[in-house]
């Protein structure tokens, strides 16, 4: 089977030979694909609702995977317990109820030895929340698919980061827009970026309009302006990898060794 550009980016992230743990799992996709293509030894696909899970159950039985993949009815991790996953995945859901699921799971988290997180909202809140919660953010990726941008995470407990630059504070841009997805120079991300500064732009343009028929919107302009602010900042520092890759290539003679 084909899995969407979206949960291929995810099932990229899986850790080959861990056993995963896919919370909100709707029709079991990735689950299934992970065990066909003999990168996962086995699977707890879990819901909160019984029609997703029934859908579920039905797929992998299509498929003849009932021995491997076991489905199970659960709010979140609540039906989870501590070492039955190495791999929990969380995707398609919003930020807010990802960071309520991962709070009141915290008794199943501590035998995971990655999260891979796909947020809908909230995203720069699901990144500090992982950081002021015990992990590190190891490996960021975005995805376009139908018009819509995805931003997919993967965080570690930090006792397992071997490296201090791993281990190094996040600035402001890096949590708003992804540490790894600036220093990749992430080609979405420049998107992303433009699209959110035109955005804004266009807010504060029909404020100015606004205020000159004598509306007041004073505390919102602020915010608008900050996040245009941040955004600026974003660009720079995108554009600044640039400008560092193409003088590491200029510096550099025909033989490959650095001149200078």
């Amino acid at each position: 089977m084909e899995l969407s550009l979206r949960l291929s980016a995810i099932a990229d992230m899986v850790t080959e030979g861990n056993r995963l743990v896919d919370v909100g799992c709707d029709h079991g996709y990735l689950p299934v694909y992970l065990i066909q293509k003999k990168k996962i030894p086995a699977a707890i696909a879990a819901d909160i609702g019984k029609g997703p899970l029934s859908r579920a159950e039905e797929h992998i039985r299509r498929c003849g995977l009932e021995s491997y993949i076991e489905t199970r009815l659960s709010d979140g991790l609540k039906e989870i317990r501590m070492g039955e996953g190495d791999s929990l995945v969380m995707a398609g859901m919003g930020g807010p109820l990802m960071e309520r699921i991962l709070s009141e799971g915290k008794n199943s988290l501590g035998g995971f030895r990655e999260l891979i997180l796909q947020p809908q909202s909230d995203i720069p809140h699901v990144r500090r929340f992982l950081l002021n919660n015990g992990f590190c953010i190891s490996e960021e990726e975005m995805v376009l698919e139908d018009g819509k941008l995805y931003f997919i995470m993967k965080a570690v407990p930090e006792d397992t980061v071997g490296t201090d630059k791993d281990m190094q504070p996040w600035t402001e841009e890096e949590l708003l827009f992804g540490r790894y997805l600036l220093g990749r120079r992430h080609p979405l991300l420049k998107k992303y970026l433009e699209r959110e500064l035109r955005i804004r732009e266009s807010i504060l343009e029909n404020m100015r309009k606004a205020e000159q028929m004598g509306e007041s919107a004073f505390g919102r302009r602020k915010e608008v302006e900050e996040e245009r602010r941040q955004i600026l900042a974003a660009l720079k520092k995108y554009e600044s990898k640039r400008t560092d890759s193409l003088a590491g290539e200029e510096i550099s003679g025909a033989d490959g060794r650095r001149l200078g």
